[in-house]
């Protein structure tokens, strides 16, 4: 059958629009409480940092083989099995008092966002006739836009009348919707028979986990021979995995894509725009708190400008990239928001309500502007039998630049220039660098 009939159809798209709000809420909901979570467990600030970048990191390690793994076993089955996985992670992080056990049950959370958001592109797609599916996969964007936007003033309204435990429970209602819609409602396309990958998934988990952990180690005081042995060993078997891929007839690593130019500059933009954006993201909540006297209530309302703008921007940017070039929009809109990081480097001695919103407007709306024509760009280069993997290729790219950036933030942060303004300074120097990624996409050919 093209696509599922109605009303069926609608209750599997809200279930699968509850599991992609929950990934996303869940993974930036946290980040205003970050100060009131490092002051409560007496750590640093930079070592609460993690508890954002170990969800992010687990799910750039297993984004790309949960999504073969879903072809495997069916993408109904491995998405109702990331939803249950997280509402029981979601217990542990509520009786979490430790920093230890709390990013222990954040990776469990990941775990289960990961096999969610693994295949909702891909459920997508069988839930939708194919004369709709752009349709669908609007109604995802507009999803994780808005949940970007939520996630900020959530968190705040959470911190104002309860204490951080709470903020991991904030989206469970979601995961338990989308369990309870998914059970009858989602497509259960059949399992093939193509043998998993299992070495590619282990090679592609390992390659993402050493080097991103070696990082976070070396900006974390551990041994600087440590992490720099893991950053090596990630980086080795880097190679091997590519290698592998390469002679590969279904790779896990969508290398087939990536070694057409258009692709690869895009999908070297999108990090370097991701990197940029968690960067300043993160570092706004201890630059406000600690330097300008704001409660952890108003911080999240000064965040929502940014994600909003780039929710109230983005559809029209992708309507404009089907009459524009993609490079030419992803240039314009790197100007607009190196324009407006500027503006929050330096801001005023005494900042006003007013003078933090229209500068995250500002950056927000130079973001979206370059985000939406870029994934449009990856999607309408691959191959149709290959979309899937272009869908799972903007995520990890995604996933990957946050992490990096909650990374960077917490190197700074260690070295005591994290709550000033050189994170939005270098923000602004990796804007400049994704413009000319955008640019230089006007040279290539899909």
């Amino acid at each position: 059958m093209d696509g599922l009939p109605t009303p069926r159809r609608y209750l599997a798209i809200l279930a699968i629009c509850c599991g992609t709000a929950l990934a996303v809420i869940d993974g930036s909901v946290v980040t205003v409480a970050l100060p009131t979570l490092a002051h409560d467990l007496d750590v640093r600030p930079s070592a609460a940092v993690s508890v954002v970048t170990v969800y992010q990191l687990v799910l750039v390690m297993t984004l790309l083989p949960f999504s073969a793994l879903g072809t495997r076993i069916g993408l109904r089955r491995l998405y109702q099995y990331g939803q249950l996985a997280f509402l029981v992670a979601t217990v542990l992080c509520f009786f979490a008092r430790t920093l230890p056990l709390l990013l222990l049950a954040r990776s469990i959370q990941a775990l289960g966002a990961a096999a969610a958001l693994s295949v909702s592109s891909a459920l997508i797609r069988s839930t939708y006739p194919a004369r709709q599916l752009g349709r669908g996969l609007g109604i995802g964007n507009v999803v994780v836009s808005s949940s970007i936007a939520i996630a900020p003033t959530l968190g705040g309204l959470v911190l104002s009348v309860a204490s951080w435990p709470w903020i991991f429970a904030a989206a469970s209602p979601l995961a338990l919707l989308s369990l309870l819609l998914g059970a009858r409602s989602l497509p259960e396309p059949l399992p093939r028979d193509d043998p998993y990958d299992v070495r590619a998934a282990l090679l592609c988990a390992l390659t993402f986990g050493l080097i991103i952990s070696g990082l976070e180690s070396a900006v974390h005081g551990g041994s600087p021979l440590i992490a720099a042995a893991m950053v090596g060993a990630g980086a080795l078997i880097a190679v091997v995995f590519v290698r592998r891929e390469l002679t590969s007839r279904i790779p896990i690593l969508p290398v087939d894509l990536l070694m057409r130019p258009v692709v690869a500059w895009s999908a070297l933009g999108g990090l370097l725009v991701f990197i940029a954006s968690m960067t300043v993201m993160v570092s706004l909540p201890f630059r406000l708190q600690q330097h300008y006297g704001f409660l952890p209530g108003e911080v999240g309302a000064m965040l929502t400008p940014w994600p909003l703008a780039i929710l109230l921007i983005g559809p029209t940017a992708g309507m404009l990239s089907d009459r524009f070039p993609a490079g030419i929009l992803g240039g314009l809109g790197m100007t607009i928001a190196t324009i407006g990081l500027l503006t929050l480097a330096f801001l005023p001695t005494h900042v006003s309500h007013f003078d933090l919103v229209w500068r995250m407007a500002l950056s927000g709306a130079g973001f979206g502007l370059f985000v939406a024509p870029n994934a449009r760009v990856i999607i309408h280069a691959a191959p149709h039998e290959r979309a899937a993997s272009a869908g799972g290729l903007i995520s990890t790219t995604r996933l990957t630049g946050q992490t990096l950036g909650a990374t960077l933030l917490a190197a700074l942060l260690s070295v005591g220039v994290g709550t000033g303004p050189v994170p939005a300074l270098l923000a602004a120097g990796l804007a400049v660098l994704a413009g000319i990624c955008s640019l230089a996409r006007l040279k290539t050919s899909s």
